[in-house]
């Protein structure tokens, strides 16, 4: 039997690379510094881990769900209707690698995980199962963890996990993102013992993930279509100004104003008067498929009242909840709108568009991409937000809450303005 030389060689990339995590992490561990640290990612994740107190010479253990709570969440995700296309992608490589498939939901939960007996074994000797939270906080550095803080994919191999008992494995993994709204849906990784890791796993995963959102976004225009045929004869009859929205607050028909194309809508949404600040008091409708909302005119806020603005950075997804004049409105904005309102708390004179580039991306050139966003944010807080410079509006009470630990604010940001506040 001639052996492929080209297997041979990757074999033996992969035991020197892994020979170089190990040598890297004793180092780092011991603190003598003997050999260059890990990757600036890794080492990024090491202090968070270190952070919440785990003991990398340990062996984390969380309970994972109960089986009622775990089908309870399967139920509930977007991605159980992504499961047969993710299968179809990843299971036939990584039965050939000897890896498992795992999906889990934006909180870290593995919901679903698939593979050969030999692996299954593996991976239930180290906690990894249905219903076990696979966070940085619960079991250290880990695909699945990291890449939910990054946001990014990412590949870990071996001793670049933080838990001496994960050492001996590698994964790699990929978010799952809303394509309408680019909230987190969850993580699909490959998981395995480190003699099983390959360099094309990360874009295997990554394919898969963006082939998945792309599904996604397909079921979306399809429920948009179907809002709009049902709604559209509806607002004909409709006086004043009205529009009907899908959950996530694309509007699907407008009648009697100007609309954009996405407005944020509470959390907690709910039939009856609620307060929007893209468009001021509102009175909600249930439709199928949507909301039918109509614009109170005479019932709006006096815009002058008092209005405040908490902005929520303590925990791992940043919230910002808005108290007008007659109700209180929730939303979950996006990281780099999480950063702008960063940046305008603490300078509420105002910020230039230059200035907030340089703020968002170190970049002051950067003015297109801030004016786009901030067009965005503005969509969303309405006339909380002024112009020329950009910044709260004068009778905004801002407050901001951090965490306790400074590495834990916006842990995938690399934004000045966050990093300057960490350090």
């Amino acid at each position: 039997m001639v052996s492929d030389p080209r297997a041979t060689a990757l074999r033996s990339d992969l035991r020197s690379d892994t020979r170089r995590t190990h040598a890297v992490r004793d180092a780092a561990m011991s603190g003598s510094g003997a050999t260059s640290g890990p990757r600036s990612l890794i080492g990024d994740s090491w202090r968070r881990v270190r952070a919440h107190g785990l003991d990398p010479s340990g062996a984390p253990e969380v309970a994972p769900l109960s089986q009622s709570d775990l089908q309870a969440r399967r139920e509930r995700s977007q991605l159980r209707d992504l499961l047969p296309q993710l299968r179809e992608h990843l299971r036939p490589a990584g039965d050939a690698a000897g890896q498992a498939l795992v999906v889990s939901d934006a909180e870290g939960r593995v919901l679903w995980r698939e593979g050969s007996t030999a692996v299954s074994r593996y991976a239930d000797r180290l906690g990894f199962v249905g219903g076990s939270a696979w966070t940085e906080g619960n079991v250290g550095t880990n695909a699945i963890g990291t890449c939910i803080v990054t946001g990014s994919p990412i590949h870990i191999h071996a001793a670049e996990h933080f838990a001496q008992s994960h050492t001996a494995w590698t994964c790699a993994a990929a978010p799952l993102k809303d394509p309408v709204t680019g909230r987190l849906l969850g993580v699909v990784d490959l998981s395995g013992p480190a003699r099983t890791g390959h360099a094309n796993t990360l874009s295997l995963v990554t394919v898969a993930a963006r082939l998945a959102e792309a599904e996604v976004r397909a079921a979306h225009q399809d429920r948009l279509n179907a809002l709009r045929a049902f709604a559209s004869p509806l607002l004909a009859k409709v006086g004043g100004k009205a529009l009907a929205l899908t959950p996530d607050g694309t509007a699907a028909a407008v009648t009697g104003l100007v609309a954009p194309t996405q407005i944020a809508l509470p959390d907690a949404m709910t039939a009856g008067d609620q307060w929007v600040p893209a468009l001021g008091m509102v009175r909600a409708e249930p439709l199928p498929g949507g909301w039918l909302l109509r614009v109170l005119e005479g019932d709006a806020p006096d815009p002058d009242s008092a209005t405040s603005l908490l902005l929520d950075l303590s925990a791992s997804e940043p919230s910002v909840e808005v108290t007008g004049a007659s109700s209180v409105w929730t939303h979950r904005p996006s990281p780099r709108h999480a950063e702008i309102l960063l940046a305008l708390v603490r300078h509420r004179d105002g910020r230039s568009a230059a200035q907030l580039a340089d703020d968002l991306f170190g970049d002051r050139s950067r003015t297109v991409t801030v004016r786009a966003e901030m067009s965005r944010l503005r969509r969303t807080l309405g006339p909380m937000l002024v112009q020329r410079p950009y910044r709260l509006a004068d009778n905004v009470d801002a407050r901001l809450v951090l965490p306790d630990e400074p590495l834990e604010l916006l842990p995938g940001s690399t934004a000045p303005v966050v990093t300057a506040l960490r350090a």
